[in-house]
């Protein structure tokens, strides 16, 4: 199937096609004009690369990944489960962070309304 097809079927954009391709994440052959051809297997592919983007891997990671898929066995699976969990306790480390942000953001929204408060009440005195 050509690009175009690939992309109505996937939900990605030709655009994203290309870049996964550039990525090492798809291949396809070429039709002796040029045009980019592709399997039916790769419509699973793309639905699967992009479920990992949508999790937050990067393209670097998914390459990492993608043996498992393209040459199951235990050894590609064990390497895909240990990067996953990787990943997994990165994301959770970043949202830990985000967390002691927020509420440090909550305690100078708070400080805030207090120095509101007491101009309105200094304001009202006079």
């Amino acid at each position: 199937m050509r690009i175009g097809e690939l992309a109505k079927r996937t939900g990605a954009s030709v655009r994203s096609l290309r870049y996964y391709e550039e990525q090492r994440l798809l291949r396809s052959d070429r039709s002796p004009s040029g045009q980019r051809l592709y399997a039916e297997s790769d419509v699973d592919r793309i639905l699967l690369v992009r479920r990992l983007f949508a999790a937050g891997l990067s393209s670097r990671i998914i390459a990492e990944l993608l043996p498992c898929v393209d040459r199951p066995s235990w050894e590609t699976a064990h390497e895909a489960w240990r990067r996953l969990v990787e990943e997994r306790e990165r994301l959770d480390a970043h949202i830990a962070e985000l967390v002691r942000t927020r509420d440090s953001l909550d305690e100078v929204i708070a400080e805030n309304r207090e120095h509101v408060a007491a101009f309105a009440s200094a304001a009202s005195r006079g």
